[in-house]
């Protein structure tokens, strides 16, 4: 995908999901393809809201997949989901997402920890 232009995008999250990429263990974060986040790319930043939490990130790459399988096969389990195993990943991210929105393909979103331009983060 192309970069993108320093927008910052709202995204909810489960807490395990949050946790995860609140303490820097969740680098890559998993998406299917709406059609709202067609312009997100390097240099954005994602606003992860979970409850009253909220954690910000920086865009580094957003790769784009055929399946959940190619992701996480291209990307590594361990940067998805550092906690569990490949096949329990891809049952998490089935019961998420079902096959009709995996159907619109898949990003695979790499993110770095930095302050936001209004100094959140």
């Amino acid at each position: 995908m192309t970069s993108g232009d320093g927008r910052t995008y709202d995204m909810h999250l489960y807490e395990r999901y949050f946790d995860l990429v609140a303490s820097g263990r969740k680098p890559i974060e998993v998406r299917v393809r709406y059609p709202k986040l067609e312009g997100l790319g390097a240099g954005d930043y994602i606003r992860f809201v979970c409850g009253s939490d909220e954690c910000r990130v920086r865009v580094v790459r957003v790769a784009v997949y055929a399946s959940f399988e190619e992701m996480i096969d291209a990307e590594g389990a361990e940067n998805v989901n550092p906690d569990v195993s490949r096949d329990q990943q891809l049952a998490d991210i089935r019961g998420i997402y079902g096959p009709e929105k995996e159907a619109l393909g898949v990003l695979a979103v790499e993110l770095v920890h930095t302050a936001a331009p209004d100094g959140g983060g």
